[in-house]
């Protein structure tokens, strides 16, 4: 005995995972990967690397010139570095 089909989700909702969350929302992080992070990314080359990627993606501003291309792939990278930053500081603040 088969169950019945569900019917297609009506306007948006095709756009979630089917527990309500968004299809492009992360994975939720956990206390042992923001522990990880903190780990990771402690001490001078921790500090180091966590420093550079700040340069390279939220201290960095784009010309006017920028195409829409590369305002989005940088947005996108400003965003990982921000999520990277949240986990230590959980990580460390516990």
């Amino acid at each position: 005995m088969s169950r019945p089909e569900k019917p297609p989700p009506q306007g948006w909702g095709w756009f979630e995972n089917g527990d309500g969350a968004s299809a492009g929302s992360p994975p939720e992080a956990g206390t042992d990967l923001a522990l990880a992070c903190a780990r990771c990314f402690r001490g001078t080359d921790g500090e180091r690397v966590i420093a550079y990627l700040r340069a390279l993606t939220l201290d960095r501003a784009l010309g006017p010139g920028a195409s829409d291309t590369l305002l989005r792939h940088l947005e996108g990278q400003r965003q990982l570095v921000a999520h990277i930053t949240q986990l230590i500081r959980r990580g460390r603040d516990g």
